[in-house]
């Protein structure tokens, strides 16, 4: 169980922002209705979509390392 105010638990939870904002940003109708804006507190999500995109290589290598953290080191 990761605890919402430690520091794995926040690294745990922008990596799932990035991984689920990249995933949707591939769907057209989410796209259109999730990543309209680009300021603002919505516009968080579009910034999180564009480093899920271009960086999916560092991120699915540290989702990966953090399960492994997680699951073991823990």
């Amino acid at each position: 169980m990761v605890n919402a105010y430690s520091f794995d638990g926040l690294i745990v939870f922008v990596l799932l922002t990035i991984c689920t904002c990249g995933y949707m940003r591939r769907v057209p109708k989410l796209r259109e209705w999730f990543f309209s804006e680009k300021k603002g507190f919505a516009g968080i999500f579009y910034k999180a979509s564009i480093i899920g995109t271009r960086l999916s290589l560092v991120v699915a290598i540290s989702c990966v390392t953090m399960a492994f953290w997680l699951a073991f080191l823990r």
